[in-house]
């Protein structure tokens, strides 16, 4: 698989993350049936397709950059679903994420 392909397998990880997360909430704790099975399902979907972008990307730049754009999209759902607002030092770390995970993509070298 090419690194392109491995990008766009990883991005729907990161969409499959995503969507845990946000199931997760709404499962209040797993005591509600349907938001529990929904997160379980997206988590092992998840979880799957990280491990085909692994075959391409090596394992610290795939869970680095996977978990920081989960972390970026988890705060989006968070405002417009939960409207959870960050505040002034949280926007300022998701950018700092945000750069980290730039960094480590496009400058970072791996062996």
């Amino acid at each position: 698989m090419g690194n392109i392909t491995a990008y766009i397998v990883l991005l729907i990880a990161v969409v499959l993350g995503t969507t845990a997360n946000g199931f997760a909430k709404d499962a209040q704790g797993f005591t509600l049936l349907i938001p529990s099975v929904l997160t379980a399902i997206a988590i092992v979907g998840c979880m799957y397709t990280l491990s085909i972008v692994m075959k391409s990307i090596p394992v610290g730049i795939t869970y680095a950059s996977f978990a920081g754009l989960c972390i970026i999209a988890t705060t989006i759902i968070g405002v417009y679903k939960f409207n959870q607002v960050p505040d002034l030092f949280t926007i300022i770390g998701l950018i700092l994420i945000i750069a980290g995970v730039l960094i480590v993509n496009l400058i970072g070298k791996t062996t």
